[in-house]
Formats: structure tokens, sequence, C-alpha cells
């Protein structure tokens, strides 16, 4: 009883194509986000006052116009 059998070397070839274009999209995508400057660390924020502002991401941000904090 034969418990293995070879892969023939157009599937081992067309297995390691697949392999090799993954990565070079993951590539391209990380080098398209360092171009563009990485993630933006800027959220929009309302307050019950009204007021709509942005502001660095944090977890307790002060509103600019009525000065109440805005936990999240």
């Amino acid at each position: 009883m034969q418990l293995t059998a070879t892969i023939p070397h157009r599937l081992r070839r067309d297995r390691h194509e697949g392999r090799s274009r993954t990565r070079t999209a993951v590539l391209q995508t990380l080098a398209r986000a360092k171009r563009s400057g990485g993630p933006e660390d800027h959220a929009l924020y309302s307050c019950h006052c009204g007021f709509a502002f942005k502001a660095e991401v944090s977890t307790s941000v002060g509103c600019p116009h009525c000065g109440t904090s805005q936990a999240w």
C-alpha cells in the first residue's frame, strides 16, 4: 500500500506562482500605504452641545467649543 504520491511538476509550479503573486500583492499594498502617509490618527467627534470637530484619536477628548470631555 502506497501512502504518499508524488505531485506532478506542473502542479507544484502553479502552487508556487500563486504564493508569489499573493506576496507581490501584499508588498504592493504595504508600499501604497507607506506612500500615502500611513493611517490617519484623527477622528470626527460630535458633542452634545451640537459642535462637531476633528481631534486626535484618544480615550478622552475635550470639546473645543464648550470644554466637555468626550469619553468613548
